[in-house]
This record gives C-alpha cells, structure tokens and sequence, in this order.
C-alpha cells in the first residue's frame, strides 16, 4: 500500500494505493466520519485481482486538507475527485459509502460520466430521519474531545453496540487527533457537521434528479440492518434507476464494509468483472 497526494480544489488529498500501476482503477470513497481506512480488506482484495484500488479521505477527514472556507457541499467534496479521476488515465468505478455515495453519485449524473460504473454502499435518494440523525448526533457529541483512547473507545462502543468492543484499542489513534489543548479529536474538521437544512432540502431535490440521469452500471448494496437506508428506499431507488443491481447484505449495519467485509468484497468483485475487468 502506498501513500500518495492529489491537488484537490485549493487543498491537498491524501490517498492509498494498491495494485499493478496499469490495472482498471477503483476509486473508494469513504463515509462522512471516517477515513480511507474504512475499507477492511476491501481495497487489498481489489488490488489482488488486478485492480489499481485507490481510497481517498474526502476533504475535512482523515489526512486530507480542511476547507478554508468551512464549505462541505457536495460539489465542493465532487470538485476534489474530478481532479483526481482525471490523473487516472481511464475511467474508473467509484465504489462510495454514504457521503462518498453521493459524491460519486453527483459526478456520475453530469454528462458524459467520467466514470464507468458505481456502486452505491447503504446509500440512495431517500434515507431514514432517525438514521441520519443518530449519525449526526455521534460526530458532535464530544465537542471537547477525549482525555484518553479509552474514553474514544467507551464513545464508540456506545454508538455501534451492534460490534463486539475491541480489547486492543490503539487501533482508533488512527481517527483521533491530538490537539493543542492536549485532548484526543476526531479527525473531521468540526465545520462539517454544520448542516444548513434549506441546503439539504435542495441538495435531496437533486439527488432524485441525479438518479434519474444515471447512465452507466450501477449496484446498491445496502446492509440489511441498516437504519439509514431501508428496504422502502432501496426500492425507490430501484425505481428511479430500473437498470441497478441491488444486493442487501443480511446481518450488515450501515457501515456494510466493516460488518461484513467478505460478502461486500465478493458483491464488489463480481460488479467489476462484469464492468471493468482485468484485461
């Protein structure tokens, strides 16, 4: 796996690599909250078979830039991967979690796609209030940040009661930051939870609109436990985009990489055989 740095839009995006240097790229793209280091197996797996894996922290996490301005809209997260797709050579499928869903969904929708497929990771046009709300609720609830790991750790358990607490911690320092004030943060940059709701409530009226203009292979795998995207969802999405495959991965949460790794990387796998196999 090799670090390596893009020139987003006025900031530095820092990415993983793996895989032959000639072979079909794969973009990841985590969810808001998390980092490139969000994909299990999944980006070793891909690079495996053949595939140039390449997982980027989104602008405000992990060890990408922060906005200057504060701005975390959409465009601005889908300006950052522009740039990127176009240093790969070749049109790439963007495998996308969540937010990193609908950037890739953004980018996917604008004529002619730069993109030759997407997988849509529990995330679709319409999704759960109280699902979202949860998720929101956990990036700003420690404003102040932690006196020790294990504190991060309690927080964490907490939220994902679903997953068996670790007995070696220091594996999260990897989303933790240790500031000024001598307390452990989250990595995200504090102005993206800040959500203008006249701003979601445009941004959901594209969203449907970008669904609509899809025009290449699509997949949606949705974790079948999911709270953010439920049955109901999936199907209105599948409605909107006849032409997507869906698979539900049973006993997966939202976050369906990290419950489930070998069925999501299997679901993934057989996605880019079919559309963008190794030559």
């Amino acid at each position: 796996m090799e670090r390596i740095e893009f020139e987003g839009e006025g900031i530095t995006i820092v990415a993983d690599v793996a895989g032959p240097l000639g072979g079909p790229p794969v973009l990841f793209m985590h969810g808001g909250g998390q980092t490139r280091q969000s994909w299990g197996k999944a980006i070793t797996q891909a690079a495996a078979h053949g595939y140039r894996a390449i997982s980027a922290d989104l602008r405000g996490h992990g060890e990408s830039g922060w906005s200057p301005d504060g701005r975390y809209d959409i465009e601005v997260f889908a300006g950052d991967i522009r740039k990127l797709i176009a240093t790969l050579g070749q049109p790439p499928v963007v495998v996308g979690a969540s937010l990193g869903g609908l950037v890739g969904l953004t980018i996917a929708a604008a004529p002619p796609p730069p993109l030759c497929g997407l997988v849509l990771v529990d995330v679709a046009v319409q999704l759960e209030p109280e699902g979202t709300r949860e998720i929101g609720d956990f990036m700003g609830s420690a404003p102040h940040g932690f006196a020790s790991l294990e504190e991060a750790a309690d927080a964490v358990a907490a939220y994902l009661p679903h997953r068996p607490r670790p007995r070696d911690t220091s594996g999260l320092m990897r989303n933790l930051r240790l500031r000024a004030d001598g307390r452990l943060h989250w990595h995200w940059d504090p102005a993206f939870t800040r959500i203008d709701p006249a701003a979601q409530k445009r941004f959901s009226e594209d969203l449907e609109a970008a669904a609509r203009a899809l025009r290449l292979p699509v997949l949606l795998i949705r974790g079948g436990r999911s709270r953010v995207l439920s049955r109901a969802g999936a199907e209105a999405f599948l409605r909107l985009v006849p032409t997507a495959e869906y698979i539900d991965v049973a006993g997966a949460d939202h976050m369906v990489a990290g419950d489930a790794n070998d069925s999501f990387n299997e679901a993934v796998l057989g996605f880019l055989t079919k559309n963008l196999p190794v030559r």
